[in-house]
């Protein structure tokens, strides 16, 4: 396995690390689907180790893997759109490395945690519109398309329980659609997949219902998942990145398979 680390953007402290695999001869394996981490940390921080975890157990899974280090709260005011376009110019960068790192281009994954949930369902939101692809200098929005996008215990809408303070939201925020994802989805938003657990008492699970349901509506291709019992930011929920006993759940732990598993689907119905 080969690891890199790529600034994505200048002058900032965002990178892309990734965790590539070589093309398998013997298995005929030369394209892998890709998927990127967005890893939560309530904007001032990352747990590098976690972000860690979660690309290798893809990795493991036959996707070339990578975790974004995005812009964080105390490193620009307001915070937004950086991470946004730090993600754009994520996807921007593997598609032109596309075939140095076997990575096929039509099935990238984009996979947010917790308030990364936030940056991956503003990113499914947007992705197409002028004013991001002006920041990642692209003039065709296929090249900032994901193919698939997957939601963990997500920030959605920010008047839905966190933050609790309305002085984060004014740093964070720079337009008033950044702060309701469920509100501006559109056709275009790519087939989602979403977890959350009922009782968590951080991120109320409120905002993985309303995304889930804004998809619907436009006949979006969404997988919702609500598990009765877990503490935010369970992560895997198995003991690789549990953090307490609550957070090491083997049911609550299947979502990883069954996330990897509606993948295979949708890359089934992409051939079909």
């Amino acid at each position: 396995m080969k690891i890199i680390r790529e600034s994505i953007r200048e002058n900032s402290s965002s990178f892309l690390q990734g965790y590539l695999k070589s093309a398998d001869v013997q298995t005929n394996q030369y394209k892998y689907p890709a998927v990127i981490i967005v890893p939560g940390g309530s904007y001032t921080h990352i747990s590098l180790q976690q972000a860690e975890n979660f690309a290798l157990n893809f990795s493991a899974q036959g996707y070339q893997s990578f975790y974004l280090r995005y812009t964080f709260e105390h490193e620009a005011l307001p915070l937004m759109p950086n991470p946004l376009v730090e993600l754009a110019n994520s996807i921007k960068f593997i598609k032109e490395h596309a075939n140095e790192y076997n990575i096929d281009t039509d099935r990238i994954v984009i996979a947010g945690f917790s308030i990364g949930g936030h940056i991956c369902s503003l990113y499914n939101n947007f992705y197409h519109e002028q004013w991001l692809m002006d920041y990642a200098h692209v003039d065709n929005s296929d090249i900032l398309k994901p193919n698939a996008v997957i939601l963990s215990y997500p920030v959605i809408n920010l008047h839905d329980g966190f933050p609790k303070d309305l002085e984060s939201i004014l740093n964070w925020v720079n337009d008033d659609r950044q702060i309701e994802a469920d509100k501006y989805v559109s056709k275009k938003n790519a087939p989602t997949f979403i977890w959350h657990t009922a009782d968590d008492p951080f991120v109320p699970v409120k905002n993985a219902l309303k995304y889930s349901i804004s998809l619907n509506e436009v006949g979006v291709d969404n997988e919702l998942h609500i598990f009765h019992h877990g503490p935010h930011g369970m992560g895997l929920a198995n003991s690789t990145t549990a953090w307490n006993d609550d957070s090491n759940n083997e049911r609550v732990a299947t979502w990883f398979d069954l996330a990897i598993s509606w993948l295979a689907e949708i890359w089934q119905n992409k051939k079909n």
